[in-house]
């Protein structure tokens, strides 16, 4: 299995990303129809988490997805990476934490991190990497004004 950089140096890490930094968290539930006949979260339920986890992060800044596409940007996914910790199960609730760890008017990455409602252990922890195109595919830059929305600290 061939592991890229930023894979190997996130599974590394055992930091979590609320240690002083602007994240948002808000609290999910599993649902019936993301378990197995055995009640467990399907693990590609992560990677769902973690968009509806970026979605809300834009919408705590004040540029939600879909007025950066409305501005004719797109992010496009380029690598997804999740560390499972523990599985989750039918009917339990956890947060959903993300921070944003690099942007470029190129780039973005985002940080992710599953926690349990009570004790705030950790689920899972995760990033995706997006390269900004416009809608002909074709790579473009975000203009200023998007990028220091996506910075501010949370209001």
């Amino acid at each position: 299995m061939m592991k890229s950089q930023n894979s190997e140096n996130f599974s590394n890490k055992n930091s979590s990303i609320q240690e002083g930094r602007n994240f948002t968290e808000f609290e999910q539930k599993v649902r019936y129809s993301e378990t197995d006949q055995m009640g467990v979260a399907h693990n590609k339920n992560y990677f769902e988490w973690f968009e509806i986890g970026r979605t809300e992060y834009c919408h705590k800044k004040n540029i939600p997805y879909k007025n950066i596409e409305e501005q004719g940007y797109y992010l496009v996914v380029v690598e997804a990476f999740c560390k499972y910790k523990k599985p989750l199960r039918y009917d339990e609730k956890f947060f959903i934490r993300v921070f944003l760890k690099e942007i470029t008017p190129k780039k973005i990455m985002f940080v992710y991190e599953l926690v349990t409602k009570e004790e705030k252990k950790l689920i899972a922890s995760g990033y995706t990497i997006h390269v900004v195109t416009n809608s002909k595919a074709k790579a473009c830059s975000l203009p200023p004004h998007i990028i220091d929305k996506l910075k501010a600290p949370q209001s």
